[in-house]
């Protein structure tokens, strides 16, 4: 590895973790040149994903794509760094764990629509209103009809009450 400050090669691992649920190892090191420290990551290779834009065009699969439109989903809101890429990391390894190698850009956009919700009604709204290109007020207020009701079925199931703002 070379060092990202001085491009030196020579450094030590520093500290060795497990990562994404075992699937990845985080090696933290430094520059015996420099001292500097930096951050790697070794993985698994998965195998291709490939997403079928609504064009018909297909792409590789890429999570920092997912990463990306999640964290500007979730600017300024109080949904932290970690909580994203945790999110981003579940996503990426339920299509790993799905025996299909191509999905759908709608399935792969609602997929992270769902997680957005149960992290912030916000976030969850922000995307939507990108992904599905809404044209008028209507669209917002019927997606947080929607959001509502979802949420009162979910508090119903879970036996917790609703009480009126």
């Amino acid at each position: 590895m070379r060092c990202p400050d001085c491009d030196a090669t020579l450094n030590r691992v520093v500290d060795t973790r497990e990562t994404r649920a075992g699937r990845a190892i985080r090696r933290r090191r430094e520059c015996k040149i420099c001292g500097g420290r930096f951050t790697t990551y070794e993985h698994i290779e998965d195998r291709a994903l490939l997403v079928i834009k609504n064009d018909g065009t297909t792409e590789k699969f890429d999570r920092t794509k997912i990463l990306h439109s999640m964290m500007v989903a979730c600017t300024k809101r109080s949904v932290s760094q970690d909580e994203i890429e945790l999110a981003a990391d579940n996503i990426e390894d339920e299509l790993t764990r799905s025996l299909t190698s191509e999905i759908e850009a709608s399935k792969l956009g609602d997929m992270v629509m769902t997680v957005l919700a149960s992290l912030d009604r916000v976030a969850y709204v922000r995307f939507a209103s990108v992904y599905r290109n809404f044209k008028d007020i209507g669209e917002f207020q019927d997606i947080l009809s929607d959001l509502d009701a979802k949420e009162q079925k979910q508090l119903i199931a879970e036996n917790q009450e609703i009480l009126p703002l």
